[in-house]
């Protein structure tokens, strides 16, 4: 699962992302092979685990021209590499509406599409960047159980269809049905949970009709493939990292990004420090699970601080300032976003050569 050893590491300054484009695109390989012979008209992958344009273009040579952005930033990157189809999967609020206006007017070779879940926003996106000629593309939320955003399969939803196919200066895109909260590791328990929510679609398509559904995380869009015509919106995959790795086994992805940091100090007994901290690498989870190190065998994390790592280890002899280690993230979606470039490993050999984390920004 982790990465085997890997030579020149020594030129490359820590803490760093490491990523291995080889890898990537054999992760990329397998989530066409995934969607299938239709791949060009079903895939639309997420950009918000990678946020890089060189990524994107390898999508985009392969075949791949449809997308998903969480962030106007991750859009607009899309967009000057003319990417066709761009969703905003982020309902859009405040003077981020006149932003995705923007965009739609200065990409005119891109389409644009984003999401919403009630009629207000709907209604704020129509009288602000409306256009009867060229309406706005609005995909409806659909709340499958996640509870973060989106719209159940409940009256209210017929109520924001029936208002958009109305309404001039925007048009119904489709649904947006993101299952982010099935990370079941027993597949046939994940399947079981996903058949439940097509089941949900497929009664609402019984009395409405949409263009496009859009389903399925990393973790669900290979069985959504199976069972369903449906378009894809994987992320993760692009990148894997040791969280989905360890939960899904099922899913043949590999690890294509890890991070590099050094020893920085010994300040006791048994306890080495890192220069892992905060800022390099996501905080989200508990101290015990946020990156794990192949190398250290028995080891536990102590601490961390905003530049800092602190791990107990009876090894601790062998471990002296400046020592390499490779650290694999748990969840490396909010971890690259902590870097604003990364370093390119090849055939297990690190190169100074960097690619740019150049959608960091939200806008």
């Amino acid at each position: 699962m982790y990465w085997q050893k890997i030579d020149r590491l020594e030129s490359i300054p820590s803490p760093a992302l490491l990523v291995d484009p080889q890898k990537i695109s054999a992760n990329i390989d397998q989530m066409i092979l995934t969607a299938g012979k239709n791949f060009k008209e079903r895939l639309r992958p997420h950009l918000k685990t990678h946020k890089m344009s060189r990524v994107t273009q390898l999508q985009i040579d392969k075949g791949i021209n449809k997308f998903k952005a969480a962030t106007i930033s991750e859009a607009k990157m899309a967009a000057k590499l003319e990417a066709k189809d761009i969703l905003l999967a982020y309902q859009p609020v405040g003077p981020n509406i006149q932003k995705l206006g923007n965009l739609i007017k200065n990409f005119p070779e891109s389409s644009f599409a984003t999401i919403v879940d009630n009629i207000n926003s709907a209604q704020a996106i129509a009288s602000k960047i409306g256009n009867v000629s060229n309406p706005v593309r609005l995909f409806i939320d659909i709340n499958c159980g996640m509870n973060r955003t989106g719209i159940p399969f409940n009256e209210r939803l017929n109520q924001l269809h029936e208002w958009i196919d109305k309404e001039s200066g925007i048009t119904l895109a489709g649904l947006h049905v993101y299952d982010g909260h099935l990370h079941q590791p027993v597949l046939e328990i994940r399947k079981n949970a996903v058949m439940e929510i097509d089941n949900s679609i497929k009664n609402f398509l019984r009395i409405k009709q949409v263009p496009e559904v859009i389903v399925g995380g990393s973790p669900t869009f290979g069985l959504w493939a199976k069972l369903t015509e449906w378009n894809l919106s994987p992320g993760t995959v692009m990148l894997w990292d040791a969280g989905y790795a360890r939960s899904f086994p099922d899913l043949d992805f590999s690890i294509a990004s890890c991070l590099l940091t050094r020893v920085i100090s010994r300040p006791e007994k048994n306890l080495i420090c890192v220069d892992l901290g905060h800022k390099s690498v996501a905080a989200e989870n508990p101290i015990h699970d946020r990156v794990f190190f192949p190398e250290l065998n028995e080891y536990q994390i102590m601490g961390q601080s905003e530049e800092h790592l602190m791990i107990k280890t009876s090894n601790s002899d062998k471990y002296t300032p400046g020592h390499l280690l490779l650290g694999f993230p748990k969840h490396i979606c909010p971890t690259v976003a902590l870097h604003d470039h990364a370093y390119i490993i090849s055939d297990n050999m690190a190169s100074t050569e960097t690619w740019a984390v150049n959608a960091i920004k939200r806008i």
